[in-house]
């Protein structure tokens, strides 16, 4: 169990605030934060006095009013007091949060983003993640991978910042997974190995977050936005393996506004009235979720029945395991100094005082098997221990005792493959995932594999195999045959046909070259060569008769893409005539030479491949027809103007 964590941080005044000659109405010492009202006179007494100024204590009261006074609290400071809290939870295996809450232009952004040159909350986490992850690997004491996801929450649509602006990334769904909680379906995910990456990224949703000027705040954010680290780490502790799983959202807030204030409307309006509707659900929450945890600690009283709304909107949904769940929570208040927005801000400090009074319950995030060779290393010890007892007792050829040594060894052996199992997966991904040349990110529900190298795409014909088989090419030469061949051979294949030394792939100068040994049987889209053959992006291969595999060139599929947004490269620079001959070899192959697939094969490969070429076929001749009517359609009025002339 574990209370929400509050601190309150105070602003500058800003420029409006100082035009409408406001005054300061904010006061702290030490953890408490004091608003006076400055529309009841000091000259009262009792209760009206107590009325006109409200002390709340929280855990954290920030003075960032005057960065020459010798209360200012910077942004290291806060960092120091709460990104160094969410750090360590996630270094031991706990989910965390960190959300800043506030009206609209009371400085949120700035505490969770920061401006360039004085970073806020959620680069200098960043940041410290990969310094500790920089330190702990250099001792091989652990093993790391994180990953990042960046959205927000436009008009109560959810949208993936780092995906390009598509009508596939402007309403993504939210689903709800029995163990895990909420999650956006189809958010992309992105594999990041250092500091840099993480900055690339954020800059580039930073770009893409929608924001507006307001009478408020010049740049205000008109979305909530929420930034997750998904972190792994992999160890052994005493001889044990550990590996859990944290993650860490921090969640940059729209700010809650008024329209008379701001001077909202049409879209704007609009904008504000979604953004308040989702803060108030916020509220609500966590209204309830205090009572609850007030209720439960009055034993006198019955326990009460108390709805959360959570699914009221799309934010509280999101942050449900945050807010009452399994997750260590800090929430960063962010008010005003000015008279002005006197309700505003004494409505923010009410729901943080609130927010304190929750009870969240953080669990250490284990992988299933690693906590299935604990308990199992538990079983063993507690069996060892009654073998011992039974031998002091003579009963040690029993078959009580013999049951229990039979399951003792068991247990052992099964231990013993579970690490085995657990050290060998995690080395091969770690070792993978370290070659520069490849990079792995997930899109939605899928997984991209990106390569830097040429290399090769294995397109299985057996129906059983499920893994995905991806071949470098490395600069140079790079060898193929069979595992009994006489010299060492770079790839390994099996299969009909398949030559001990069956060919050899060169890459020099930016050309990937086929060349056949002896005579091996190779084909590229489905006519057979016998000399050497320079590959081009997308060729398909086959190799002896089963060995099929498509050939990708990254730089060059680089070029050509570049080449079609230019408008260089335009759909009719396709020869027509080759992708048709190159359709009817690659069938005449397959359809004369049916051992070329065993009875398995796919055929589907064929059929498909066939579609593919005759849709885009059809397209190129659909073009072609419609460029040849814009060209006459372009003659005639030529023809007409010059009569004119």
């Amino acid at each position: 169990m574990a209370s929400v964590r509050v601190a309150v941080r105070v602003r500058p005044m800003n420029r409006r605030e100082k035009d409408l000659t406001a005054k300061c109405i904010i006061k702290m010492e030490g953890n408490k934060t004091s608003i006076t009202n400055l529309k009841i006179s000091d000259g009262n007494a009792g209760e009206v006095l107590r009325d006109r100024i409200k002390t709340f204590t929280y855990d954290f009261s920030y003075d960032s009013m005057d960065s020459k006074s010798s209360p200012f609290v910077s942004q290291e400071k806060v960092f120091k007091d709460l990104g160094s809290d969410v750090l360590r939870a996630a270094f031991e295996g706990y989910n965390a949060c960190v959300f800043a809450y506030g009206q609209t232009g009371s400085g949120k952004s700035y505490t969770m983003m920061g401006n360039p040159g004085d970073a806020g909350l959620i680069p200098r986490f960043c940041e410290g993640l990969f310094t500790r992850i920089a330190a702990t690997t250099r001792w091989d004491e652990a093993s790391f991978r994180a990953e990042v996801s960046y959205l927000e929450i436009y008009n109560e649509r959810v949208r993936d910042l780092l995906r390009r602006k598509s009508t596939q990334t402007y309403n993504l769904r939210v689903r709800e997974h029995p163990k895990d909680g909420p999650y956006v379906e189809d958010l992309s995910k992105h594999l990041v190995q250092n500091y840099s990456d993480v900055e690339e990224l954020m800059e580039a949703g930073n770009i893409n977050r929608t924001t507006a000027s307001t009478s408020m705040n010049d740049v205000s954010s008109r979305s909530h936005a929420i930034f997750t680290i998904n972190f792994t780490q992999a160890k052994f502790d005493s001889e044990m393996p550990s590996e859990t799983v944290s993650k860490i959202h921090l969640v940059d807030l729209a700010g809650s506004e008024r329209a008379d204030a701001t001077g909202a409307t049409g879209v704007r309006l609009k904008e504000g009235g979604n953004i308040n509707k989702s803060l108030v659900t916020l509220g609500n929450v966590i209204s309830a979720l205090a009572d609850m945890s007030q209720d439960g600690g009055n034993t006198n009283l019955k326990k009460k029945a108390v709805f959360v709304p959570y699914r009221d909107s799309v934010l509280t949904w999101l942050l449900k395991d945050s807010l009452g769940g399994n997750s260590k929570t800090i929430m960063i208040a962010n008010v005003s100094p000015a008279d002005v927005n006197y309700g505003e801000t004494l409505s923010t400090l009410r729901y943080a005082n609130r927010a304190k009074n929750i009870i969240n319950k953080p669990t250490i995030n284990e992988d299933c098997n690693v906590r299935l060779i604990r308990e199992l290393r538990n079983e063993i010890a507690r069996l060892k221990a009654l073998l011992v007892q039974g031998n002091q007792i003579a009963l040690l050829d029993s078959p009580t005792a013999l049951s229990m040594e039979e399951k003792l060894h068991q247990n052992e052996a099964r231990v013993l493959e579970l690490t085995k199992e657990w050290t060998n997966k995690w080395n091969e991904t770690q070792n993978i995932l370290k070659e520069e040349t490849l990079a792995l990110r997930k899109e939605g529900i899928g997984v991209v594999l990106d390569s830097e190298l040429p290399h090769l795409i294995g397109i299985d014909d057996d129906l059983l195999s499920t893994g995905i088989i991806l071949y470098h090419l490395k600069e140079g030469r790079t060898y193929v045959g069979r595992e009994d061949a006489s010299t060492e051979q770079d790839i390994i294949l099996h299969g009909l046909d398949l030559e001990s030394e069956h060919c050899r792939f060169e890459n020099q100068n930016g050309k990937v070259t086929l060349v056949p040994l002896g005579r091996a049987q190779c084909s590229v889209n489905g006519v057979q060569v016998t000399e050497r053959s320079q590959l081009n992006q997308g060729a398909v291969i086959l190799l002896g008769r089963t060995n099929m595999f498509r050939f990708n060139h990254p730089k060059e599929a680089a070029k050509l893409r570049e080449k079609r947004k230019s408008g260089v490269l335009s759909t009719f620079s396709l020869s027509m005539t080759d992708l048709s001959t190159s359709c009817e070899n690659l069938s005449t192959v397959m359809l004369y030479n049916p051992g070329l697939f065993t009875e398995k094969g796919p055929v589907f490969l064929r059929l498909e491949f066939e579609r593919q070429q005759r849709e885009e076929l059809e397209k190129l001749e659909l073009k072609r027809y419609k460029s040849e009517k814009l060209l006459a359609i372009s003659s005639f009025f030529c023809i007409w103007k010059s009569g004119f002339s």
